[in-house]
């Protein structure tokens, strides 16, 4: 006879409770649907986050009769594919024009990183203070390092990589820090900026880059990325593939594929996986709540630095930077930028910030993929 121990609902008692992750899946889906925090990833993470703790359902069962999502996560995630095609669809989706008019706003993606490292350490020290109640060593700094880039993709396959165990939890933070950056970043560049700082005037036009600096730049870029950091290959070399097929002028099928079509397919697959990732077995534990208070620490951090980093830059120059776009040299394109552009609009109505923002965002993208591959050449 059909009974209630035969459903589900049998299952939702008990300690780590699916409850309390069914209702992290809610809130998530409020931020992504009714707030609109990055609906594109907070909506599919969070979905995933319900479907994967209804008892019984048997979404995330590995083995020969394994679940259709675990399948996705296995071959998509465990095997590195979907992250690595995801940077074909972000080359794709950018323009370099800002970054290779303004090659010192390169400089404020790379110092934006040193959050990266600062978190690396930070959570290294952590797992020294306190060891025997938290597992966090060298492999595992570096993944919960990595969230300062704020960049899903690449944060999956360093982790995939060096802690798969704490995939889930570096995953869902870095995605969920990068659909909160208009709360998180602009406490943090009020705290370190002046009114008279956030209000510096800079001019909107930036110079005209010629057809041909676009076609060579992400060819030299992987030459020369790529020869230094060889781990950085997969990542780097996807990313300037797919902007090539934008710039070249001669592939635009492959690139509206590859920035449309192909990345929304990536971008469903990847957000269910994600939140699949999330049972109460997996995130209710206390190196996955480490791992998510480390992310903050990592992601602020990468933003103070840049701002930090702008401001030292203008002792030294003649033409002033606003240096709130220091502040975008994270990775989160282009939500970071929209902050930037919002911020000095505010500040001074006459500010257009957008384009000179968008320099350090790419870098930051450029930069974090960089780091990974030499996290990866040091402990891979």
């Amino acid at each position: 006879m059909f009974g209630l121990f035969e459903t589900g609902f049998a299952g939702l008692g008990g300690w780590p409770s699916p409850i309390l992750m069914i209702a992290i899946g809610v809130v998530l889906l409020y931020l992504g649907i009714a707030k609109k925090m990055e609906p594109l990833l907070l909506v599919p993470i969070g979905f995933g986050v319900v479907l994967v703790n209804l008892p019984l359902g048997g979404l995330m069962d590995p083995g020969e009769s394994a679940g259709v999502i675990y399948r996705i996560f296995f071959h998509g995630l465990t095997w590195e594919i979907i992250p690595v095609f995801i940077f074909l669809g972000l080359g794709a989706m950018q323009d370099f024009g800002p970054l290779i008019a303004n090659p010192k706003t390169l400089l404020l993606g790379a110092g934006a990183q040193f959050g990266v490292y600062f978190a690396f350490f930070s959570a290294l020290a952590i797992g020294n203070l306190i060891p025997g109640v938290v597992t966090i060593g060298v492999n595992e700094a570096a993944a919960i390092g990595i969230i300062g880039g704020a960049d899903g993709p690449t944060t999956i396959y360093l982790t995939n990589r060096l802690a798969p165990h704490f995939i889930g939890a570096t995953a869902v933070a870095a995605y969920t820090y990068m659909a909160l950056v208009p709360i998180i970043q602009p406490p943090i560049i009020k705290l370190l900026t002046t009114k008279k700082e956030r209000a510096i005037y800079m001019k909107p036009q930036l110079r005209n880059v010629s057809r041909t600096e676009k076609l060579v730049f992400p060819v030299i870029a992987s030459l020369i990325i790529i020869l230094l950091v060889p781990k950085s290959a997969p990542l780097i070399g996807m990313f300037m593939f797919g902007n090539l097929l934008v710039i070249s002028g001669v592939t635009d099928r492959l690139a509206d594929t590859a920035a449309n079509a192909f990345m929304n397919v990536l971008t469903i697959l990847l957000g269910i996986s994600v939140g699949a990732i999330m049972t109460a077995e997996n995130f209710l534990k206390l190196e996955s709540l480490m791992v998510f208070a480390l992310g903050v620490v990592a992601f602020s951090a990468s933003t103070a630095f840049g701002i930090l980093l702008a401001k030292l830059m203008n002792l030294v120059s003649k033409e002033k930077i606003n240096p709130m776009i220091g502040a975008a040299g994270v990775s989160a394109v282009p939500m970071a930028a929209r902050v930037v552009q919002r911020m000095g609009q505010e500040a001074n109505p006459r500010n257009f910030l957008l384009m000179h923002a968008m320099g350090p965002n790419i870098a930051g993208v450029i930069g974090t993929a960089t780091a990974a591959g030499i996290f990866l050449g040091m402990l891979g």
